[in-house]
């Protein structure tokens, strides 16, 4: 099974499900470390009933890294979805928004499922979503957003 990402320049918004943010400060990457994982991955969540795709990407935003001052830029959408070897999709192809986010400040402590988030130079080696996170920064990059 291969997991495949996608990127549109829109789709139907009630499609949209989630929202991953690529976030930086001071010229570094943010990423979680959730709770229960002993892996990182950029902020984000799924969208709540009635939610605007920018409120949750602001929500997950400040719920996850306690981010306070910030700017929020929507990128694009992606897709994900698990097709076999064969290219034959399997099961659902689930939408999200990407955004990129510049934090200023932060709250001193974490409120959320969080553990805790790390500011670094350099990508993670243990990713949470190794096949898809990657891709999002890649795109966030090659659109000129950092």
């Amino acid at each position: 099974m291969v997991t495949e990402v996608k990127f549109y320049n829109e789709v139907e918004d009630d499609k949209l499900k989630f929202a991953v943010i690529i976030s930086r400060t001071q010229g570094k990457w943010v990423f979680c470390k959730h709770k229960d994982r002993d892996t990182y991955e950029a902020p984000g969540g799924h969208r709540e009933p009635g939610e605007a795709i920018l409120v949750t990407a602001m929500r997950e935003l400040q719920e996850e890294t306690g981010a306070i001052d910030f700017e929020l830029k929507p990128v694009c959408v992606y897709s994900v979805s698990n097709k076999r070897v064969t290219g034959e999709q399997i099961g659902e192809e689930f939408f999200g928004m990407l955004c990129y986010a510049e934090i200023q400040t932060f709250e001193k402590e974490l409120h959320s499922e969080i553990d805790s988030i790390w500011i670094t130079k350099h990508l993670p080696d243990n990713w949470t979503y190794p096949s898809i996170q990657p891709e999002l920064i890649k795109k966030v990059k090659q659109l000129g957003y950092f």
